[in-house]
């Protein structure tokens, strides 16, 4: 089997989009979510928006012109030099894009329907195809100038996670020798009343395996990085993926499907569960996933391993979440530290101890880690990293 690296990553979200910025806010513990009623008119609640300045998109086509891509756009180009070396070495047609997306371009659409609902018509400059769900990929494809296969993942929460093991099976198969894989996913309106529907949302900061928590806090990100099979960056070493199916948006309270993914990434690897230095939880902080999470990593792993939900520093980024966390722990082994666990302190006795970071760094340099993705429907993959 050809072996698979994650040579550059970009990243954006509430966090930041340096590296530099980055590290600080996860080793300070130091989450800046912004409360805001934009779309929860009249109830305001703590979003992981990204604030800074995105760039326009330069293709006419209103198919192309969704916040989505602008948030592709921007990642882009912070690790364009690389991709462009690789488009070089490598031809057009041996370069792919796989990009995870549960919103796409809808929070665009929003604006249009509203406009139909006011004047019984919509406006000439609407185009369906702007929340397609492959439709960043293949805006993506079209700026950079590659003919590869391109596709868009949508499996809910584990959509940029599934693009990535995807990405290694097509340097696998021969397919490619490089593939653009992630996440993007930006903020609407359809996301954040649709987890307040279901009450899954919190009007605080998330307190991910607090007894006190009670919810969840969306955002909105991108990650992207450039897949090969050269040995630089970090090597994506482990792919678990199961299905529980237990129930459309509830996992299995056994947790046994995140049990199976987990054990499942560890034989891929071919390594023991001893040798993980680090498990990025999925954490969402609402009752169900964290008694259920809580419950498969003691059962795989015990109470040793150093575990944190990035999740309050993020938001939950939804189709975008696998690839940031996974980008969150690529920089993690580049830079040798460990994110916080950011929550109130109180544990909830009556989930299963593990062992949350409270201080960050290491006190040797780790060498794996472990993601969790786990998705509406029991759609479940975990992802380890090996720093080189």
């Amino acid at each position: 089997m050809k072996r698979c690296y994650l040579n550059s990553m970009a990243m954006l979200s509430a966090l930041g989009d340096s590296p530099a910025q980055v590290c600080e806010r996860l080793t300070s513990g130091l989450p800046e979510l912004t409360f805001t009623d934009r779309f929860s008119p009249g109830q305001p609640l703590p979003l992981g928006l990204y604030e800074g300045v995105l760039p326009e998109v330069s293709f006419s086509d209103a198919k192309w012109q969704s916040r989505n891509n602008r948030f592709a756009l921007a990642a882009l180009r912070q690790i364009g030099s690389d991709i462009d070396a690789a488009v070089k070495c490598y031809g057009a047609d041996r370069v792919g894009v796989v990009i995870g997306t549960s919103t796409s371009g809808i929070g665009d659409s929003e604006a249009f329907l509203s406009l139909r609902a006011q004047t019984g018509q919509v406006p000439d400059e609407y185009d369906y195809g702007l929340q397609e769900m492959g439709a960043t990929a293949a805006f993506v494809a079209k700026q950079l100038n590659v003919s590869g296969p391109i596709f868009g993942i949508s499996t809910a929460c584990s959509s940029g996670s599934k693009a990535l093991a995807s990405a290694r099976r097509l340097l696998r198969s021969g397919l490619c020798d490089a593939v653009i894989a992630g996440g993007v996913d930006t903020l609407c309106h359809l996301t954040v009343q649709g987890f307040s529907s279901l009450e899954a949302v919190s009007d605080q900061p998330c307190t991910p395996f607090s007894a006190n928590r009670n919810g969840i806090n969306i955002g909105e990100a991108a990650a992207l990085f450039l897949v090969t099979t050269e040995a630089q960056g970090v090597e994506l070493v482990g792919v678990g993926e199961s299905s529980d199916a237990h129930h459309i948006s509830a996992p299995d309270p056994l947790g046994g499907g995140a049990v199976r993914c987990m054990s499942a990434a560890l034989a891929d690897a071919d390594i023991t569960a001893e040798e993980i230095s680090y498990i990025n939880l999925h954490g969402t902080a609402t009752a169900l996933n964290d008694q259920m999470e809580s419950r498969a990593v003691a059962a795989v792993f015990g109470a040793a391993v150093h575990c944190s939900s990035t999740k309050p520093f993020t938001g939950h980024t939804l189709g975008a979440a696998g690839a940031l966390e996974a980008a969150i722990c690529w920089l993690a082994l580049q830079e040798g530290f460990m994110p916080v666990h950011h929550w109130d302190g109180v544990y909830d006795p009556e989930l299963p101890p593990i062992n949350l970071v409270t201080e960050a760094g290491f006190a040797e340099m780790p060498v794996y880690m472990l993601s969790n993705s786990f998705a509406f429907g029991g759609n479940n993959i975990s992802l380890i990293l090996r720093g080189l």
